[in-house]
């Protein structure tokens, strides 16, 4: 599963098993976060994987290149279903991992897109409140995405 997702992702079977045991090594190191109740190690895994894909894009980039790499680029970073399910379970867990009061505040704000003066109402609390409370969730949230290894 996870070759076959590295190889979607780069188009280059030369480099899927190096790719493959960095994936499995990641895992292997941090295998105490694991946390079954959350998921699957299969979406664990996935996870970890598109880190290493997105890692090693970005190592490429950074090198001076001998043969061009253009067509597998847009491979790389190229959004499919996969990613989306992905991204959706990171933001999930990393949304748990908040307090009550941060998370309550981030879904009115974001997800339902109401103003502060809406989410203060819904509330009770001051509009102020929900400024301050949507300002120390989003660095909380940024600090449980660095936790987690999520990349920028």
């Amino acid at each position: 599963m996870l070759r076959a997702y590295v190889l979607r992702r780069t188009g280059d079977r030369d480099r899927v098993d190096d790719l493959v045991q960095e994936v499995l090594l990641r895992a292997w190191r941090r295998a105490d976060t694991f946390d079954p109740s959350r998921g699957e190690v299969r979406g664990w895994l996935i996870g970890i994987a598109r880190n290493v894909v997105i890692d090693a894009a970005r190592a490429d980039a950074a090198r001076p290149r001998t043969v061009s790499d253009e067509p597998l680029l847009h491979l790389v970073t190229a959004p499919d279903a996969v990613d989306g399910a992905v991204d959706g379970w990171v933001v999930q867990e990393a949304l748990s991992r908040l307090s009550e009061a941060h998370r309550t505040v981030l879904h009115q704000l974001y997800y339902r897109r109401l103003t502060t003066a809406e989410a203060a109402q819904e509330s009770g609390v001051p509009q102020g409140t929900v400024k301050s409370r949507s300002t120390y969730a989003l660095r909380a949230l940024r600090l449980v995405l660095e936790e987690m290894e999520v990349p920028r």
